[in-house]
């Protein structure tokens, strides 16, 4: 599908900037006009992490006159590995401060606009207002859901990338849009493709279940491919269709995605009518595994006075680390045994744990505490009445009892 310009040319460019963009000139499909289109455009681009790194540099290089960071985080040193946005000098800075800095020395003829704070129903519409296009890059799906209901909302295109271990995924989303000859494009949105989120603890973030680096900078620029084609009115973007990236094969497929009627945003009768809340709709954790871990929760602290009481013979109790073996290899809380939060879930666990009758209380941990409530709540439908997780999990471990070891 061919869709028009999506903003109108700025009045001219300056010497320098003809000197700058010369090679986007002498395209016949760009030339002057797109670039005075890239210059008058405003686009927010959620996230200066994996996907937002090479998306904010590639919009600066390509000369968008305005760009917009949202993001509240700060640079840790395990972003390093793909954020190439950052620094090692940037390590504890705000991201979208750091993210401004580095864009400046990309390309000082453009302007930033730094949003410090997170996302939420309370600021994204006012936030949103004012941009031509959003290039999302969270990673989670609360806020995805809430970026494409805000964007129809306000009517404002945008497109969307996914990562995760050696797999990307992008699309754009643009429910409002006309096609070039008037008529309405018919085109889907994000609930279209995706109506419900996947259950609690399915699909485990990239903090969880790693990212490869340069998989960001694919996808990535892929998204900024993307924005550019909208803005300057080339090409056919990827409304309406999904990309599928796989690194491993050095693949890419494309699926069409139709707008779905019964869409509960975009369809024919619509039941969000209004922001709503995210955190209830996606369920960080399932019920299930959040009454489990209701009044079963003890803290890291806790957790180091027992190991003390069972060394001491005290106490018995087995500790079990439910992540995967190469999550175990970085790191452990000393005398845990590992079985991975998939072998409770097939039954597996069972065999390897004591008696529910032996009177050895149970104790589950995993990177932050998802996976090991996961995990209680099998045991609890077990019979483990007494059984208990470690709430903030290893990385609780390692920044308040053992920094001693890496934290990933």
């Amino acid at each position: 599908m061919s869709f028009p310009p999506l903003v109108e040319p700025a009045d001219e460019l300056t010497i320098d900037e003809v000197r700058r963009y010369s090679r986007h000139l002498i395209i016949p499909d760009v030339g002057m006009t797109g670039q005075k289109r890239l210059k008058n455009a405003k686009v927010l681009v959620i996230g200066a992490g994996g996907l937002g790194s090479p998306a904010l540099m590639y919009l600066a290089a390509a000369g968008v006159g305005t760009i917009g960071i949202a993001e509240f985080d700060e640079v840790d040193e395990s972003n390093l590995q793909r954020q190439i946005i950052h620094g090692q000098s940037d390590i504890g800075r705000p991201k979208a401060e750091s993210a401004r800095d580095s864009i400046a020395e990309v390309n000082p003829l453009v302007t930033v606009i730094v949003h410090n704070e997170r996302l939420d129903n309370d600021n994204v519409m006012g936030i949103f207002e004012g941009y031509d296009l959003i290039v999302d890059g969270t990673d989670n799906f609360a806020t995805r859901y809430m970026v494409n209901d805000a964007a129809f909302f306000l009517g404002i295109p945008y497109v969307w990338g996914s990562i995760y271990r050696f797999d990307g995924q992008a699309s754009a989303f643009w429910p409002t849009a006309t096609l070039a000859d008037g008529s309405s494009a018919e085109a889907p949105c994000y609930r279209c493709l995706y109506p419900e989120p996947p259950p609690p603890g399915m699909v485990p973030s990239c903090a969880e279940g790693g990212v490869l680096g340069v998989l960001c900078a694919s996808i990535g620029s892929i998204q900024v491919n993307e924005a550019i084609k909208m803005i300057t009115g080339v090409g056919e973007p990827l409304v309406g269709q999904l990309m599928i990236y796989d690194a491993l094969e050095m693949s890419y497929r494309k699926l069409k995605v139709r707008k779905d009627p019964n869409c509960a945003l975009c369809g024919e009768n619509p039941t969000v009518t209004g922001l709503i809340d995210y955190d209830a709709f996606c369920g960080a954790i399932s019920e299930e595994a959040a009454d489990a871990a209701a009044g079963h929760t003890i803290s890291v602290v806790q957790l180091e006075h027992m190991l003390k009481e069972r060394e001491e013979g005290s106490r018995d109790f087995l500790l079990v680390d439910v992540r995967e073996p190469n999550e175990w290899e970085i790191n452990r809380i000393p005398g845990a045994v590992l079985i991975p939060k998939g072998e409770f879930l097939n039954g597996n666990a069972l065999s390897e744990l004591p008696s529910v009758d032996s009177g050895r209380q149970v104790v589950l941990y995993c990177k932050g505490g998802v996976r090991s409530a996961e995990a209680l709540a099998v045991l609890k439908g077990a019979g483990y009445d007494d059984a208990i997780h470690v709430g903030g999990g290893v990385v609780a471990w390692v920044n308040q009892i053992d920094p001693s070891q890496p934290a990933y």
